[in-house]
């Protein structure tokens, strides 16, 4: 019996180096959440105060 190729056996360096481009121009324009509001955003549910979902620059 023959495997199917997984998602990741077929690399496509031109694209990964793209993605890494415009992932670094984003942080580079502030457009990402930080972890620490992400963490509290999470600390938070289940509690009475529970957080809006974090944006980016926060």
């Amino acid at each position: 019996m023959k495997l199917e190729p997984a998602i990741f056996d077929d690399l496509d360096e031109a694209s990964d180096v793209a993605a890494i481009v415009e992932a670094r121009a984003e942080i580079a324009a502030g457009q990402f959440v930080s972890n620490e509001a992400v963490e509290a955003w999470l600390l938070s549910w289940g509690t009475p105060n529970k957080l809006p979902p974090p944006g980016a620059g926060d």
